[in-house]
């Protein structure tokens, strides 16, 4: 049965969806922007800080759901400018080692809601 997942410690959604959720022993996690759930502003300061709030997020919603970054899958990244993908990637790489990293697609769009300039989804086992 299809479980709900959302967490006060991760963004609350900003449309008619919920943070994640579980189905089969699956955690399914929609993807997260950099709005800092303490003060419900955007994380806007730098390319870095914007990325480490979305995987912070991610990270509150996949513990939130019974699973962590170690169990995630597949990672879904759009990007704003495909010019920031070094500078993306190294912070994506504090979260995921390598003995862990999911399959992962980067894509550039030209816009993401709020105009922010970074998006990130997961999907995890539980």
């Amino acid at each position: 049965m299809k479980q709900l997942v959302n967490t006060p410690n991760a963004p609350l959604p900003i449309g008619p969806y919920n943070q994640a959720n579980s189905w089969n022993g699956m955690l399914f996690v929609s993807g997260q922007i950099a709005i800092d759930p303490a003060t419900n502003e955007l994380v806007l300061d730098n390319i870095e800080a914007e990325t480490h709030q979305v995987l912070k997020n991610l990270k509150a919603i996949l513990e939130a759901g019974g699973s962590s970054l170690e169990k995630v899958l597949k990672a879904t990244v759009f990007v704003k400018d495909m010019h920031l993908f070094g500078r993306i990637n190294a912070v994506y790489g504090e979260y995921f080692k390598p003995e862990f990293a999911p399959a992962r697609e980067l894509v550039q769009v030209s816009e993401l809601p709020k105009f922010v300039n970074i998006e990130i989804s997961v999907i995890a086992s539980v």
